[in-house]
């Protein structure tokens, strides 16, 4: 039986850090496990302009521990307004990593979102040119979608005709969340990668609304049915370079978790390599943990792997892990995995 692993140390290639009070509590939960980390610009105001990406990554800087060496590569949020000058800039003198697009109202703080795909097509034909990834919040917003149906009518209606389009353009499906999305990465050769969370591939949509409803457990895209988790599983124990690890670990503070229009997003920073350990384990496949927490990803981003390893310890009794992290802008919810996790960052 394994009781000890050592890997490359990991990346993170989808993190919400918030900002302020936010980002000083809950930024060491991602620096002392991580070395790098796409961020996602969905703040308020958005993060429209490489000159805002710069000052966000300072104040990320600022607020990390100075024992933790981390680095946070920077996206900007895709408007219909977004100056294709301005991104080709920032990618060029490597401020910026890549865009994320979220179709308006899909997920938290998204109104300003794209709309009508054709009014970016000048951004995307650009960031195709120079070989900058778009990040995709990968989910219709028409109300006549089922909720969980929004990713599967994305790729048919939006994204494949999107990449027969622009068909040199690199693109992450982030969060990737049923059945239907692996199908479809596992379909193209090329120039198409997708992220898969931690706790997608730990929950289905029973987690959320069976014996009551529980709002720790709701996120956007939301969970599917156990089928769909299966899949998850299955594509991300494969070592298929297509698929790596984006937590989308997103924090909200209890009150704004636990109200009437609670707000989306699972806070899994602190145990996301315990819990992806005990999945990888129970898959038979902790040799592959490597592959989709620290090879995978840099692969497609066009990097090397990290020089850093970290050990992974098995221990006889479960990890303590905190419930909450305790930040200026109130508590945050940890994740709750719903079994003991026995695997430990050395």
């Amino acid at each position: 039986m394994t009781t000890s692993l050592t890997i490359t140390k990991p990346d993170d290639w989808h993190l919400h850090l918030r900002d302020g009070a936010m980002l000083e509590g809950i930024i060491a939960s991602s620096s002392r496990h991580f070395h790098r980390a796409i961020i996602m610009p969905n703040l308020v105001p958005p993060v429209v302009t490489t000159a805002e990406a710069v000052s966000y990554r300072e104040r990320i800087l600022a607020a990390k521990p100075r024992a933790d060496f981390f680095n946070p590569l920077m996206t900007l949020y895709l408007t219909e307004n977004t100056d294709p000058a301005d991104v080709a800039a920032g990618f060029a003198d490597g401020l910026v990593t890549a865009v994320k697009l979220y179709p308006a109202g899909a997920t938290t703080n998204s109104a300003s979102g794209v709309k009508d795909i054709t009014k970016v097509y000048p951004v995307l034909e650009k960031m195709a040119e120079i070989g900058m990834p778009l990040c995709v919040h990968g989910e219709v917003t028409d109300p006549s979608v089922d909720i969980f149906d929004r990713e599967a009518v994305f790729i048919d209606m939006v994204l494949d005709p999107l990449r027969k389009r622009i068909s040199g353009l690199k693109v992450v499906m982030e969060h990737v969340t049923t059945r239907q999305g692996v199908d479809y990465v596992l379909s193209q050769e090329a120039g198409l990668g997708a992220t898969i969370t931690t706790h997608h591939l730990i929950i289905n949509r029973n987690a959320i609304l069976a014996g009551g409803i529980r709002p720790h457990y709701y996120c956007l895209p939301v969970a599917k049915r156990e089928e769909h988790r299966l899949a998850l599983r299955s594509a991300a124990t494969s070592g298929d370079r297509r698929f790596f690890l984006g937590t989308d670990s997103a924090p909200h503070s209890d009150p704004n978790k636990e109200t009437a229009c609670g707000c989306a997003g699972i806070f899994t920073a602190p145990n996301t390599l315990s819990c992806l350990a005990h999945v990888f384990e129970e898959e038979g496949a902790l040799d592959r943990l490597e592959a989709f927490t620290s090879l995978n990803g840099p692969a497609f981003y066009g990097l090397q792997p990290n020089e850093e390893k970290i050990t992974l310890v098995k221990r006889a009794e479960p990890v303590a892990c905190p419930s909450k992290v305790h930040t200026g802008d109130g508590d945050v919810t940890v994740f709750d995995p719903m079994f003991p996790l026995y695997w430990d960052v050395q």
